[in-house]
């Protein structure tokens, strides 16, 4: 099956750049970008036995089409999310903007497996070298490129920990755009330095739930003192961007769009691990919230498992206080807590779901994935709840001995790795770990543990 070409995909996007009205920065600049920089980004449906089931309309129930999802995003990504192609080729200004940072290192981790006593070969894949420090980019400069083309000038989105808001802030600045981030309480209080991130890059960000959209103003009604949640987050940035016909809305997880484009690290990490002379990767623990960072580690490995029949083993590692994985539903749900969005075939713990004000704000979801869910339920992928405490003691051992501080999200597949390591794995075997980013902006949640 032969890739996608990004001008198949951008054939219905609207204006061509050279129409959009001012200077738009669309146009690649001609600098040399590395060969090891993936062209084409990899599609796990082109490989999956039974097809993601679709997503449905609120109102009607009935599979959506692309004029249904034409209000909120470009029609490259509306043809992205339901595309069954298994390469769509990079858009070569996307490129050069990904190798500001890519491709990022997959580490040895000798100091850890010396601290843990295993003879497995343990690696991390090591995101935090992007330069807001997460995985979020990879996506969030393939959206606004997307939009920029058709010629949105704003975009609305939703953000946790802030790593997504960030990381659409910048995008959105590299690109001549505007970005708007509603933020959830919690993290928005508790992290500022992420949001004056945002601010940095032009971005603006309000904490969520807000008195500035129907949907917030409701939920502040029904609960003053409510520490938020994405869904929240999301039916804010959604009304918002509706109700703007000059504006888009952008997703940093989730969507099968954001799978797509975070496949550039599985992608990676196969090559690298062939070029340390390993035949395959075993285990491949990565966090779990939306999916995003999980899905765009292990599909590639996933697909080549199908494809070519190796056995690597790919382990969700999400947190027990929001454990959509391994307590929720498999049904559809909505993404949001108002229902403005699609119907999702995903786990889920219910759209009304309100986690606790856990750290690691990246992984607070009620749902997860339908990609992500979907894999799970072929027995393509399992999944574990790990608890604060236990993933913040890995955080801080894993600091001490490879000497980078692991974001709090990630720090949950540290927990799980480091444990499989120790009890176990057997002599040889290749364990990798998904670094998703690192924690240098959350070292106040640190605190209470070291």
């Amino acid at each position: 099956m032969q890739p996608v070409a990004a001008a198949d995909i951008t054939a219905e996007g609207g204006a061509a750049p050279s129409t959009i009205p001012g200077p738009r920065p669309l146009e690649p600049l001609g600098v040399e970008v590395p060969s090891t920089v993936p062209t084409h980004w990899y599609n796990l449906a082109a490989d999956l036995p039974v097809p993601v089931p679709p997503h449905l309309h609120p109102g009607t129930h009935e599979p959506l089409g692309p004029e249904d999802l034409a209000p909120l995003f470009p029609m490259a990504l509306i043809q992205q999310e339901v595309t069954t192609e298994r390469y769509v080729e990079i858009p070569q200004t996307v490129r050069e903007i990904y190798a500001m940072w890519r491709p990022s290192p997959l580490v040895r981790a000798h100091r850890l497996e010396r601290a843990l006593g295993t003879r497995a070969r343990v690696y991390y894949k090591y995101e935090g070298v992007s330069p807001v420090g997460s995985h979020k980019p990879n996506t969030a400069v393939a959206q606004a490129y997307y939009n920029a083309v058709e010629g949105v000038m704003r975009l609305t989105t939703e953000t946790g920990a802030g790593q997504w808001g960030a990381s659409l802030s910048m995008a959105c600045a590299l690109l001549g755009m505007t970005c708007e981030v509603w933020q959830v309480r919690a993290s928005y209080d508790s992290k500022p330095y992420r949001r004056m991130q945002m601010e940095t890059y032009g971005g603006i960000c309000h904490p969520s739930p807000s008195d500035l959209t129907e949907a917030g103003r409701a939920m502040l009604a029904k609960d003053p003192d409510t520490t938020g949640s994405l869904g929240m987050a999301i039916s804010e940035a959604v009304e918002a961007a509706v109700k703007d016909p000059g504006a888009h809305y952008s997703l940093g997880s989730v969507l099968n769009h954001v799978m797509l484009h975070q496949s550039v690290i599985g992608q990676e990490v196969l090559v690298q691990l062939a070029e340390a002379g390993e035949r395959q990767a075993d285990v491949v623990f990565g966090c779990a919230g939306g999916g995003s960072n999980l899905g765009g580690l292990t599909f590639p490995l996933i697909g080549q498992n199908l494809r070519e029949g190796t056995t690597t083993r790919a382990v969700a590692c999400e947190p027990a206080a929001c454990p959509s994985l391994t307590q929720g539903e498999y049904r559809y749900d909505h993404g949001d807590v108002a229902g403005l969005t699609p119907l999702l075939k995903m786990h889920t713990l219910g759209n009304d779901f309100v986690p606790p004000a856990i750290h690691a704000g990246g992984l607070r979801y009620h749902g997860m994935s339908p990609m992500v869910s979907h894999a799970v339920e072929l027995g393509l992928m399992e999944a574990v709840a790990v608890e604060q405490d236990d993933a913040f003691a890995a955080g801080i051992e894993f600091a001490r001995a490879e000497g980078l501080i692991p974001a709090p999200e990630s720090t949950h597949a540290v927990a799980a790795a480091m444990a499989y390591a120790r009890t176990s794995a057997s002599d040889g075997e290749v364990v990798v770990i998904g670094l998703s980013g690192n924690g240098v902006l959350d070292l106040a949640a640190y605190s209470a543990y070291v």
